[in-house]
């Protein structure tokens, strides 16, 4: 059975895959990206600003510097090791998006990370 991730755009494949190498187990995971997911749908503009993205099928992947990943995560009272698990969730969910996506560099930097974010309507226009 496959994680349920809810509201949140990564799938619970990619969360299986990320909780096998790391100490939170995917349930942690998944309540650590609900959090994050909560904090991030106002930031679009932000990121649009700082970083390359892709959007997927009303899912938006950005691939931001570390630094702004930190400030970021920074804002939540998580673990080293939560911490690191939701950032790797994320960075891979964004790497299937920009490799997915015709004509989008799929390259990140060594100091970049992915940031998915769910999309709605009004902020497609």
């Amino acid at each position: 059975m496959t994680v349920d991730t809810g509201e949140a755009p990564i799938t619970g494949a990619v969360v299986e895959r990320v909780a096998t190498g790391v100490d939170p187990d995917s349930t942690d995971i998944v309540d650590a990206l609900l959090a994050v997911n909560a904090e991030l749908l106002g930031r679009h503009g932000q990121f649009e600003r700082a970083a390359d993205y892709v959007t997927v099928d009303g899912t938006r992947a950005y691939r931001i510097e570390r630094a702004m990943w930190d400030d970021l995560i920074d804002d939540f009272d998580f673990d080293q090791s939560l911490a690191a698990a939701v950032r790797l969730t994320h960075t891979e969910q964004a790497r299937n998006l920009f490799t997915t996506t015709v004509g989008a560099d799929d390259r990140f930097a060594t100091n970049e990370v992915g940031v998915v974010v769910g999309i709605d309507t009004a902020e497609q226009f």
